[in-house]
């Protein structure tokens, strides 16, 4: 400000100069007067601009200091769900998240092992007493969004979040066109592990089960809601819900009780036949085995059982009751990262920095390098280290040939169930007739659920 008043003063003097050649001294005293009083009027409004300009810088460095005053979140507490096996992982990611937001030094941050399949389940009955931050399958999002236990993504986050993930990972977590969860993994399918030295082949259902029976080992598959659509998918059938922006399912579109869905289901009991067959997906869980339907949380358990003869593939065709060849296949889905509600402004915000943060590119990969959890952020994705893991190179085959996984109600899963009991029992000996009635059957269940 003060070199601008010399400026101002020293071009007065130079036009007052000039005017001294070409008029009365009368005429110069009083132009020279003026152009003084002007002066003098513009450093007052000058100092006054100052002074106000002064005054709004102050007054925003007191809002900044008060934002980030740790004193607003010190003795909050929050609680995070996850899976089991990274727990220990994101406490070590909690304490690099507290180095890199300092103001959250003074949180209490407790981590409980709650599985993405469990914590929708436990939100949904507790929301008040459920996590703060917890981890969940896509396939929960509306009845989350509906029981009020998710908060929508931060809008200082949303376009990052949208440009650095896979678009359907991103999709995933909406309901309508808002954006509830933050997305953390691209690896939520199944896909077919096995022992190289019995199945040599693991192109063809047929073959695999040949080959098991042959050596006497186990072939493992489930049949219940999310697996059973394999067979359903494979042969071109659909079934997908719409909903509102409430999250309320307002239509089915299904086509199950048709030519299609009939050579499904016959596939099924065909397998469920099979002296291998045995029933389930969790790699813990099975014994004997040479083929397992599973996905990249069991790479781990399966190569510990295989050891060296260790392999992934994409999920087998088969070949179905009319003499066509189908692909088996699926839904792709994804886990998610959601934030509870919160009435508290302050804590809100911890729980999304924290949030954003354990689902950030570095976090992702981490994790991967950590538990092998397929990243959702595309960075993550193209890494060298992901690229080669076998697991989700299998898993990046069948997604070609699976469908995006929506919302489901939750009766769908709980009748999806009792039909693959009926497969290992009931309709082993049922007539096609007595099967396309039990399909009629099937579908208007599956059609009321969105009435």
């Amino acid at each position: 400000m003060k070199k601008k008043l010399v400026s101002v003063l020293m071009t007065t003097t130079i036009a007052a100069s000039m005017l001294a050649g070409c008029g009365s001294a009368s005429d110069t005293a009083e132009t020279v007067t003026e152009t003084a009083t002007e002066v003098a009027e513009t450093a007052t409004e000058t100092a006054e601009t100052a002074t106000e300009a002064a005054s709004e810088v102050a007054e925003a460095v007191e809002e900044v200091a008060e934002a980030v005053d740790p004193a607003a979140y010190d003795g909050k507490e929050v609680k995070v769900w996850v899976a089991e096996n990274v727990v220990d992982f994101t406490n070590e990611q909690i304490e690099a998240f507290k180095t890199l937001y300092p103001q959250y030094a003074g949180v209490t941050f407790t981590v409980e092992a709650v599985g993405e399949g469990d914590a929708a389940g436990n939100m949904i009955t507790d929301v008040t007493a459920g996590a703060d931050i917890y981890g969940f399958a896509q396939d929960q999002l509306t009845r989350l969004v509906t029981a009020g236990a998710l908060e929508e993504v931060n809008p200082d986050f949303l376009a990052d979040v949208e440009s650095a993930n896979s678009a359907g990972v991103v999709e995933a977590g909406k309901v309508g066109d808002t954006l509830y969860a933050y997305p953390m993994t691209a690896d939520n399918g199944y896909f077919l592990y096995y022992d190289k030295s019995v199945v040599t082949d693991p192109s063809t259902l047929e073959g695999i089960l040949e080959q098991c029976e042959a050596a006497g080992k186990s072939f493992y598959m489930d049949m219940t809601g999310w697996y059973q659509v394999a067979f359903f998918f494979g042969t071109g059938c659909t079934l997908t819900y719409d909903t509102d922006d409430t999250g309320a399912f307002t239509a089915c579109n299904v086509d199950y009780a048709s030519d299609a869905g009939l050579v499904a289901l016959k596939e099924m009991i065909e397998v469920a036949s099979s002296s291998a067959y045995q029933p389930g997906s969790s790699a813990g869980d099975a014994v004997n085995y040479a083929a397992i339907i599973d996905g990249t949380w069991d790479a781990g358990t399966v190569k510990e059982v295989l050891g060296d003869n260790y392999a992934c593939a994409k999920l087998p065709t088969f070949t179905g009751s009319d003499g066509n060849e189908y692909q088996l296949s699926g839904f792709n889905g994804c886990k998610l990262l959601g934030v509870k509600p919160q009435e508290d402004a302050d804590k809100l915000q911890i729980c999304d920095d924290l949030a954003y943060y354990l689902t950030s590119e570095e976090v992702q990969l981490a994790r991967f390098e950590a538990v092998e959890w397929g990243p959702s952020n595309l960075n993550a994705q193209a890494s060298d280290a992901v690229q080669a893991n076998e697991a989700l190179a299998a898993l990046a085959d069948q997604f070609e040939y699976t469908i995006p996984q929506g919302n489901y109600p939750g009766d769908y899963w709980t009748r999806a169930e009792s039909l693959a009991g009926d497969v290992q029992d009931s309709f082993k000996t049922a007539s096609d007739e007595d099967l396309a009635a039990a399909l009629e059957a099937y579908q208007a269940d599956l059609e009321s659920y969105a009435k």
